[in-house]
């Protein structure tokens, strides 16, 4: 996200005060996103921002973190050491994804060039890992029944169809003059809303990586939050569907 050139003077503790007064609000957002990754953001935009970092800088480390565990994944075989390395870096990469719109707000407000960029970059990764498991249980031999590997694949749709379609509703809403998730409500979702999209969430697939050591454990466990991100987008799109139909009125 692109803003002009802005040299901090204030120090780390001065900046991480002025983004938890004026950062986007995430109380609508699964628990691991909201709970976890945004004051994690918070503390790497302050990091990237005192060392004049721009929002595009803070994007592209992002993507380099996770694309350096997609490597990982696709061409090791599993192990502990394996299952940690790829945690530690989806995680850091998706904190630097929730750094670098705060960077950007830091600096007095992102581009379209930079919030597609950042965009572009989600959607690449929604797909990317799970394809990137599915090259890497192959390569492995770690799947005894060829049928599991249709779950990297499923997966895969999920992930994909669940973020273009909220990508498509904000446009369509925006469009017909409805309100966003950017615009502030009245109402703002409890801790308990937060919970139940847990499964959802990607820190927490992103977690689940820690089992990846011991294959018995972790393909429940993947397969479990597969089925979650299924149903929560086959539920998610009747509400959508219809609402989609109100707009029109």
């Amino acid at each position: 996200m692109t803003a002009a050139p802005a040299f901090p003077a204030e120090g780390l503790g001065a900046t991480l005060r002025r983004l938890s007064t004026a950062q986007k609000g995430a109380a609508g957002a699964p628990a691991y996103s909201r709970f976890v990754n945004r004051p994690l953001g918070r503390l790497l935009a302050a990091l990237a921002h005192t060392a004049g970092l721009t929002p595009n800088a803070v994007t592209a480390l992002s993507a380099g973190c996770t694309a350096a565990a997609l490597v990982v994944l696709a061409l090791a075989s599993p192990g502990v050491p394996v299952g940690l390395a790829v945690t530690a870096l989806l995680l850091l990469g998706y904190g630097l994804d929730s750094a670098d719109g705060q960077v950007a707000r830091l600096r007095g407000g992102g581009s379209p060039a930079g919030e597609w960029l950042d965009h572009v970059v989600d959607a690449v990764k929604a797909s990317a890992l799970h394809l990137a498991l599915l090259v890497g249980l192959y390569r492995s031999g770690t799947v005894d029944e060829g049928w599991l590997l249709l779950v990297p694949l499923g997966y895969c749709v999920v992930d994909a169809v669940t973020y273009f379609a909220t990508m498509l509703n904000e446009a369509l809403r925006e469009r017909h003059g409805a309100p966003t998730r950017a615009q502030p409500t009245d109402r703002r979702p409890g801790v308990g809303r937060s919970l139940l999209t847990l499964p959802t969430d990607y820190g927490l697939l992103a977690c689940a990586f820690l089992l990846y050591g011991w294959p018995a454990l972790f393909l429940p466990a993947y397969t479990a939050l597969f089925v979650a991100a299924a149903g929560f987008l086959a539920l998610a799109s009747v509400r959508w569907f219809a609402e989609m139909g109100r707009l029109t009125r």
